[in-house]
C-alpha cells in the first residue's frame, strides 16, 4: 500500500525510503499584453541611451556654434530630429502599450523665406517638449530596465504587476510630452484637411466654369460673329438673306445671354445677393421637378460665404431629389439656433441614400466639415429621407 501526503510523499513497502519531494506546479504563462509591456520596458534602456547621447552632442554643437551662421539652423534641425524621435516613440507606444496619440501638426511660418522658417522651428513648442521627453527618459529608462530585468529572473510572480506599473508611467509620459499641445493643435490639423477639400472643390468649380464657357456661350458667340460677318457680306447683294441671318443671330444672342445667366446663377445667384437665403431657396425650389415647400426663419442674414454654402447645399440636395428619390413632395426648412445655421431637407421618396466615396453626398459632407459644419443623413430603405446640415452662423458685415 502506498500513502501520499503533501508536501512530500512517503512510500510504505516494508522499508522507509523517506520523503520524495513533489515538484511545484508549472508557472502560468504571462499574457500577450504583459509580454508586450515587458518588451517595451527592456527596449527603454538602449533606445533612451542612444537618443540622449545624440541629443546632448547635437545640442552642445549647436549651442557652441550659435555665434556663427550655422548654430541656429543646426538647433532647428535638432528640434526637428526630436520630433522624428517622438514619432518613433508614439509608434512604439501604439504597438506595445496600446496608447494612441494624435500626430502634432508641423510648425508653421507666417511668411515664406528662410528666416520665418527658422524662427517657426526655434519656437516650436512640440519640438522642445520632445527634447524634454528625451532628457526625462534617460533616468527613467535605466530604472525601468533594471526593475524589469530583476523581476524577470528573481521576482517572477510579481512581474505582471511590476510591468503594468512601470508601463503606466510610460503611458503618462507619452500622453503628456508627445501628444499635440492642446485641442487647438488637433483643430488645426482638421482645418488643414478641410482646407484641402475646399481647394479641390474650388478647382473643380473653376474647371466646370471654364468648360461651360468654352462649350456653351463662347462657341455660340463665335457662331454669332461668323453669322453676322456673312450677313454683312450679303447685305447689298441679297438683303432678304441678310435679314434672315440677322434674325438668326438675334436668336443666338438670346440663347447666349440665357447661358451666361445660368452660368452666373451657378457661381452666385443675384437673388441670393440681393434678397437673401429665403427668397433664393424659394426660387431654387420653383425649378425643382418635385413640389417643394420652403420655410425660412432667419430674421437676419449670415455672412455671404455661409449663405453661398447653404444655397449650394440645398441646390445639390434638391437635384438629388429630382434625379433619384422618386418622391412626390419635398420640404426645405432653414432656421437659426444660437450661433448655428440649420438646414433640413426632407422628401417622401424611396430612401436608401448613402454617402458613398466620391458621391455628391460625400462631397457635401466634406465641404461642410471644412467650415466646421455637420452633415447628418437619415435615409432608411423605403424612405423617407431626411438630411440635416449645420453651419456656423457668422453675421454679415
Amino acid at each position: 500500500m502506498t500513502v501520499t501526503s503533501a508536501p512530500g510523499r512517503r512510500a510504505h513497502d516494508g522499508h522507509d525510503d523517506g520523503i520524495v519531494p513533489v515538484p511545484p506546479p508549472p508557472r502560468s504563462p504571462l499574457s500577450a499584453g504583459t509580454w508586450r509591456e515587458i518588451t517595451h520596458l527592456l527596449c527603454n534602456f538602449p533606445l533612451d541611451v542612444v537618443a540622449f547621447a545624440l541629443l546632448v552632442s547635437w545640442l552642445a554643437a549647436s549651442l557652441g556654434l550659435s555665434v556663427t551662421v550655422i548654430g541656429l539652423p543646426l538647433l532647428a534641425l535638432v528640434l526637428g530630429g526630436c520630433r522624428q524621435y517622438g514619432k518613433l516613440e508614439r509608434a512604439r507606444a501604439r504597438a506595445l502599450l496600446g496608447v494612441r496619440v494624435d500626430e502634432p501638426s508641423p510648425p508653421r511660418a507666417l511668411e515664406r523665406g528662410f528666416f520665418p522658417w527658422l524662427w517657426a522651428r526655434l519656437k516650436d513648442p512640440v519640438g522642445w517638449r520632445h527634447a524634454l521627453y528625451v532628457f526625462v527618459r534617460l533616468p527613467w529608462g535605466i530604472l525601468s530596465f533594471a526593475l524589469t530585468f530583476v523581476s524577470l529572473f528573481v521576482a517572477w510572480p510579481a512581474l505582471p504587476w511590476v510591468a503594468r506599473g512601470l508601463t503606466n508611467v510610460d503611458r503618462a509620459l507619452v500622453r503628456g510630452l508627445l501628444s499635440p499641445s492642446d485641442e487647438l493643435e488637433r483643430r488645426i490639423a482638421e482645418l488643414e484637411s478641410g482646407r484641402g477639400t475646399v481647394v479641390d472643390t474650388a478647382a473643380a468649380d473653376l474647371r466646370r466654369i471654364e468648360r461651360d464657357l468654352h462649350d456653351g456661350a463662347q462657341a455660340r458667340l463665335v457662331a454669332l460673329a461668323m453669322g453676322l460677318g456673312l450677313a454683312k457680306e450679303k447685305l447689298l447683294e441679297d438683303p432678304d438673306a441678310a435679314a434672315r441671318m440677322v434674325d438668326e443671330a438675334h436668336g443666338e444672342v438670346k440663347l447666349a445671354l440665357q447661358e451666361l445667366r445660368d452660368l452666373a446663377r451657378g457661381i452666385h445667384p443675384a437673388i441670393l445677393t440681393d434678397r437673401g437665403l429665403g427668397p433664393a431657396l424659394s426660387a431654387l425650389a420653383a425649378r425643382c421637378t418635385v413640389p417643394v415647400t420652403v420655410t425660412a426663419d432667419l430674421g437676419t442674414r449670415p455672412a455671404p460665404a455661409i449663405e453661398g454654402i447653404a444655397y449650394f447645399t440645398v441646390s445639390e440636395l434638391l437635384q438629388n431629389v429630382s434625379k433619384h428619390a422618386q418622391a412626390r413632395s419635398a420640404s426645405v426648412d432653414v432656421w437659426r439656433a444660437e450661433d448655428r445655421l440649420l438646414i433640413q431637407v426632407r422628401d417622401d421618396g424611396c430612401g436608401g441614400a448613402r454617402p458613398a466615396a466620391g458621391s455628391g453626398l460625400a462631397g457635401l459632407s466634406e465641404r461642410l466639415g471644412s467650415v466646421d459644419g455637420l452633415f447628418v443623413l437619415d435615409s432608411p430603405a423605403g424612405g423617407p429621407t431626411q438630411i440635416t446640415a449645420e453651419l456656423p452662423w457668422r453675421s454679415a458685415p
